[in-house]
């Protein structure tokens, strides 16, 4: 069992106390430290590792919430409950914007202490995964750089940031959902609030509406991710990876804000602003029977679209400079000069695996590359564009091999640009940023090579039509 590993600290001048509380949580399978005093109790936390501090308030010498204080300067390692019989209200308070987790009085409650207990440990673990998430992720403040694309959707989600609505963020693995949902939340009025994630894919489906709803087993009670996000925001990611009687337990739960958890019978109230990821087709998923139309409609009522990163190359530099310093604060790794022709090389790469991608490639090229600056060549080779690569997944033949380098030439920019046109939805704007041209200089590019636009084009097939009619 888990819990048998956490240890616990009590602190309290009352040995009875500490002896009565030891006892208790000891049955339970925690391992238990007791201290008289607010010195005895920072001697034991230099020695020991302690997952919760249960801490009176009123003890000779320095008081509990004294002692708080200073922990909270230095930033709190773990969470605390108070405990007393002789707080006022307005002392609770104060423990509480200290960082304290909850109050408990006394004479204390047996269920009502244990309770308290598995709740702070398991908001507790929650918050650390989610930490250690974040550093996994190489996690950024906000969707980053400044081109067109990305600046238009940092202002979608500010608005809906100001309201409270679900949200549903769609976009390609590795696009930066999570960093769009964290800069959502933060946005909001519940910012102050926890945020959670869930990542469905990641947990098998029998245990996803444990994760969701939380368990009552034979007394044992554990917090599900709804409860813990009370107050927040819960970001589940690959929701359609979530069965279907899971999607109607979670549309019913937050249509009527309660949840009866998994074993349970008693509803629990629970406010808690939901953001969807999908790298799926959820429409399509209605369709086949694979996602609930109720949830989806309520989740689509506010879509938005994650751009892709060859749809905004021109933060590719932006995030190679945040990556760089993120991996040289975390990993200790020496920064190293991106050479112009390098992000030339990166700017016009399609990339499949979006900004995970490049974070990725980031990494490897610091840790691997030697010297200051990182060469163009190291970077083709990182991603395999070599020639043979790209003459093996060409459409080029025999044919297309005769005639004048200039002619070669043609029939190479020919195909790029309707490659990167047909990508970009034939928007020009977005189609001049992604191959680093001037918009007017890729409009004469264009007409040079007698590439129609798509408005000319189906204007010319309905002529075609209407002659041969």
């Amino acid at each position: 069992m888990e819990d048998a590993r956490l240890n616990i600290l009590v602190v309290d001048d009352e040995p009875d106390i500490c002896a009565t509380l030891a006892e208790i949580l000891e049955d339970e399978g925690y391992s238990v430290h007791t201290a008289g005093s607010a010195e005895a109790a920072e001697v034991l936390l230099r020695e020991q590792m302690v997952d919760l501090v249960l801490l009176d308030i009123w003890m000779p010498g320095e008081d509990g919430v004294s002692l708080l204080r200073r922990w909270a300067e230095t930033g709190l390692a773990q969470p605390v409950v108070m405990m007393s019989g002789h707080a006022t209200i307005e002392t609770a308070v104060q423990a509480t914007k200290l960082g304290a987790y909850d109050f408990i009085e006394k004479p204390l409650s047996l269920d009502k202490t244990l309770l308290t207990v598995t709740h702070a440990l398991e908001s507790s673990r929650l918050q650390r995964e989610n930490r250690d998430l974040r550093v996994q992720a190489g996690w950024v403040e906000r969707p980053s750089g400044e081109s067109p694309a990305i600046r238009q959707f940092r202002e979608q989600l500010q608005r809906v940031a100001a309201v409270d609505s679900w949200a549903l963020l769609l976009g390609e693995p590795g696009s930066g959902k999570e960093v769009a949902a964290r800069y959502l939340h933060r946005q909001s009025r519940r910012a102050q609030g926890p945020f959670v994630d869930l990542r469905a894919a990641a947990i098998a489906r029998p245990n996803v509406a444990i994760e969701l709803f939380g368990n009552e087993d034979h007394g044992k009670l554990t917090r599900g991710r709804l409860e813990v996000a009370h107050g927040g925001t819960l970001f589940i990611d690959e929701i359609a990876d979530m069965d279907l009687e899971t999607q109607a337990r979670l549309f019913s739960a937050l249509q009527e804000r309660r949840i009866i958890r998994v074993g349970g019978t008693t509803p629990v109230p629970v406010d808690v602003r939901v953001i969807a990821g999908s790298a799926q087709d959820l429409a399509h998923a209605v369709q086949s029977g694979q996602f609930r139309s109720d949830l989806y409609y309520r989740l689509s009522a506010l879509p938005l679209k994650v751009p892709p990163l060859s749809a905004r190359s021109a933060d590719i530099p932006t995030l190679i400079e945040e990556f760089v310093r993120f991996y040289g604060a975390r990993d200790g790794l020496a920064a190293r000069h991106f050479a112009p022709e390098t992000l030339d090389v990166l700017r016009h790469y399609p990339w499949p695996g979006n900004v995970r991608e490049l974070q990725n490639l980031v990494e490897r090229l610091l840790i691997l590359a030697e010297g200051p600056e990182i060469s163009a060549e190291e970077v083709e080779g990182a991603l395999g564009l070599d020639n043979r690569l790209v003459l093996a997944n060409s459409n080029f033949d025999g044919e297309d091999f005769g005639g004048t380098l200039k002619r070669a030439r043609e029939r190479f920019e020919r195909a790029f640009l309707e490659y990167h046109l047909a990508r970009n939805e034939w928007n020009i704007a977005r189609t001049a940023e992604v191959v680093g041209l001037e918009r007017t200089h890729l409009y004469r590019k264009l007409k040079n090579l007698s590439i129609a636009l798509k408005g000319e084009r189906h204007a010319g097939e309905d002529g075609d039509e209407g002659g041969e009619g």
